[in-house]
């Protein structure tokens, strides 16, 4: 079943591998999430939850002892039947405006301090 094609990203999208705590009606159940931006993260599962699904995700950054706790909604869904060569699980939207500002700004953070340690150093 082909999905409908999704709106353009407001935020930059980052091939990561973080493991995500996430808590829903369902209980608490952890996952590897494998891209991450500022509007949201998509989590393989074998077990997706439903589209719409209201849940709180926790995770950190590479790098980081803080912890981002973040209000979201499954967006969309790959079930496992359907996966074909995709990965089964479930894109989640980020939803709170002050908790998506904090995390951008520490994307943006580890994306200067990734992008200083990959150039070369300036002569003395």
């Amino acid at each position: 079943m082909a999905r409908a094609r999704l709106p353009s990203r407001r935020w930059r999208r980052r091939t990561v591998s973080l493991d995500v705590e996430f808590v829903s009606g369902d209980g608490r159940t952890r996952a590897r999430a494998t891209t991450l931006g500022g509007g949201g993260l998509f989590v393989r599962s074998d077990a997706p939850l439903p589209e719409e699904s209201r849940l709180r995700v926790r995770f950190r950054l590479p790098g980081s002892l803080a912890v981002h706790a973040m209000s979201a909604r499954v967006a969309w869904v790959i079930e496992p039947r359907d996966a074909g060569p995709q990965v089964a699980g479930m894109g989640i939207a980020f939803l709170d405006p002050q908790e998506i500002a904090a995390l951008a700004r520490d994307l943006e953070a580890l994306d200067r301090e990734l992008d200083g340690e990959s150039s070369p150093s300036a002569p003395a």
